[in-house]
């Protein structure tokens, strides 16, 4: 299903009033985090493999019922899209989840992963919240209300991202070596990797926060699903950056991202389709 379709202006303004559904948002990372933690790094923890040969915990399923049911009190009418429960309604509005991204690390007692939330409306996410309980952070951003972090230490802070205007001068996360040799990219990555000062795969969910948080310029993935990537959109568009597809197209459903810092994102582009 394609929730966002090419034309789509993500950038449009919005004439509505979001914070309601951002509050709805951070209630619901509240309920995630509570569940998630309660069985991170258990030596009893129950894994199990599912028919596409990735893992689920008992904590990502957990984790997903408590989001639903607070949304199914709270926000009856909307759609809700999921990782591991599916799609529910098929409404203008759709809250697109990832109770746990990172369940690789999850399992492995690896504290980098989060839970992602957003809010889709008539195609465009307009709400995101990247919550990573296991090291006290979590980010949020809505359409017209900036992006916003909190620190270990508690305290809440406005985030933009760099305002690096030289390839050469750039800091990159390519998530992992693996996802662009099976699409077979590994030239281009190799060339970007030799354009830029800095190449690191930091993986899943953080290094998004950290571009949007000035810290990279660009993080760039493949096989991703719409619930991996819906919530860091409204987060690093506020922020000042800019999220598209490897191609350049503002959807979600093309299995691909790329995210920059903005400035860079043409160069980019034109790099990747060298």
């Amino acid at each position: 299903m394609t929730f966002l379709p090419s034309a789509t202006d993500w950038t449009a303004p919005f004439d509505g009033d979001l914070s309601a559904d951002l509050a709805v948002a951070l209630r619901l990372a509240d309920a995630a985090d509570r569940v998630s933690m309660e069985r991170f790094d258990a030596p009893d923890l129950d894994v199990r493999t599912k028919a596409d040969a990735t893992h689920v915990t008992e904590a990502d399923l957990a984790t997903e019922r408590a989001i639903r049911d607070i949304l199914a009190n709270d926000r009856p009418d909307d759609g809700v899209i999921g990782e591991e429960f599916g799609t529910s309604g098929d409404t203008r509005r759709q809250w697109i989840i990832d109770p746990i991204d990172g369940t690789a690390n999850y399992l492995k007692g690896i504290p980098m992963w989060a839970t992602l939330i957003a809010l889709v409306i008539d195609g465009v996410p307009r709400v995101g919240v990247v919550s990573q309980p296991a090291i006290s952070r979590r980010w949020w951003g809505a359409t017209g209300a900036g992006a916003w972090t909190t620190s270990s230490d508690g305290r809440t802070r406005r985030i933009h991202t760099s305002d690096v205007g030289s390839v050469a001068e750039a800091s990159v996360s390519f998530q992992s070596i693996a996802q662009w040799d099976e699409v077979g990219r590994c030239d281009d990555l190799l060339r970007l990797s030799r354009a830029v000062w800095r190449d690191r795969g930091y993986g899943d969910a953080w290094p998004y926060m950290l571009l949007a948080e000035g810290r990279l310029e660009f993080v760039a993935e493949f096989g991703v699903r719409e619930y991996d990537i819906a919530a860091h959109v409204p987060v690093i568009l506020e922020a000042g950056g800019r999220f598209t597809d490897i191609d350049g197209d503002e959807r979600l459903d093309a299995r691909s991202s790329l995210a920059t810092n903005g400035i860079l994102h043409d160069q980019f582009l034109g790099m990747l389709r060298a």
